[in-house]
């Protein structure tokens, strides 16, 4: 089957395909849109963001572990500030996306067993295998979640 210039377009410049979309769109020119492809780019744009959320909550789960049970005490600091920042990471993904909200929350243990593997080898240091930490997002994302028992 032989390709329309805007299939060709979008395999051979993405950048160049995404502006003429757009230009196509807001001239109400649907008649040359590369529907096939728009569609794929915007049912693939959620499954981004939910990768990233689960890399940045399994980030955020690996520095908490080892800022409450690594005794690292020069270490400290660089956790924490690892902490802060995916904390803001994940709030500022959830303010775009508020529904990704119960999915992270579908994620948590996934995301905590991630975070253990990542980890388990590294340091000679017995994690709990259920996760010690709230489950309560607003406490996972603004409170030094990993100090309360």
């Amino acid at each position: 089957m032989k390709q329309t210039p805007a299939e060709t377009l979008y395999n051979q410049d993405f950048v160049l395909w995404v502006e003429d979309t757009v230009k196509q769109l807001k001239e109400g020119n649907f008649r040359d849109i590369d529907w096939e492809n728009l569609i794929e780019e915007v049912e693939s744009l959620g499954g981004r963001d939910k990768r990233e959320l689960e890399g940045r909550l399994t980030t955020l789960f690996e520095h908490a572990l080892k800022r409450r049970f690594v005794p690292l005490l020069d270490c400290y600091r660089g956790w924490e500030n690892t902490i802060k920042r995916t904390q803001k990471d994940l709030k500022k993904l959830l303010r775009d996306s508020p529904s990704l909200q119960n999915y992270l929350l579908k994620m948590l243990v996934e995301c905590y067993a991630d975070a253990l593997d990542n980890l388990i080898n590294e340091y000679d240091v017995d994690f709990p295998d259920v996760c010690p930490f709230s489950q309560d997002l607003d406490v996972l994302l603004n409170d030094k979640f990993w100090e309360k028992v």
